[in-house]
């Protein structure tokens, strides 16, 4: 068994995202007994080139380059699904990874609309941070919402506007993973895309 740290790279297309991935992966490093992870800073690209062809390639393939040789990790891509459909784009995207870097582990996640939407998944753990009041409840719409920012900005009590830029990490730092989980099927699907790109085993 590698005695190597496990190493994971990272795209993002949003500037709040920099700080708030990080913070999630590292979470669900420690939710499984990984305390020494090596977690990049992610390289932050804009959606329209990721998703135009040769753009995820050559981003995948670039990171690919920096990681230690036969390091255990990989490289996740995490892009917000806006009005694509997940089940779709992320397949066809992760098929363009893979075929340019088929020695390392790759995987694509399509936040559903959002990055914001798995905190309105565990929206009753949000109370106290970032301007969030107690007593939330995750709205049905969570997964189909068109702004999950702008539901953010909406409950706050402070008078406050979401500034992704600003509030993304805390809230990153405070949500539920475990409620997260259970009530988004994207961030399932993310935390299930961590653990392939941990053990090298993906789950279905």
């Amino acid at each position: 068994m590698s005695t190597q740290r496990i190493t994971i790279a990272s795209v993002v297309e949003g500037e709040g995202e920099l700080a708030a991935l990080p913070i999630v992966l590292r979470r669900l490093m420690h939710r499984e007994g990984i305390w020494d992870a090596d977690i990049r800073p992610p390289h932050l690209v804009g959606r329209g080139r990721l998703v135009k062809q040769g753009g995820l390639e050559a981003t995948v393939d670039a990171l690919a380059r920096r990681l230690p040789p036969a390091a255990p990790g990989g490289i996740l891509a995490l892009i917000d699904a806006d009005d694509d459909c997940p089940a779709e784009l992320g397949p066809a995207l992760l098929r363009r990874a893979v075929a340019v870097r088929p020695d390392r582990r790759v995987s694509v996640v399509l936040a559903n609309r959002e990055f914001e939407a798995w905190f309105l998944a565990a929206a009753p753990s949000l109370g106290g941070h970032a301007g969030m009041p107690p007593g939330l409840t995750v709205p049905g719409d969570h997964e189909t919402r068109r702004d999950c920012k702008g539901w953010l900005t909406h409950h706050r009590t402070d008078g406050g506007q979401y500034r992704p830029r600003v509030d993304q990490a805390p809230l990153a730092t405070a949500f539920d993973m475990d409620m997260a989980q259970a009530n988004s099927s994207s961030f399932d699907k993310f935390c299930r895309d961590v653990s392939y790109l941990i053990t090298g085993k993906r789950e279905v």
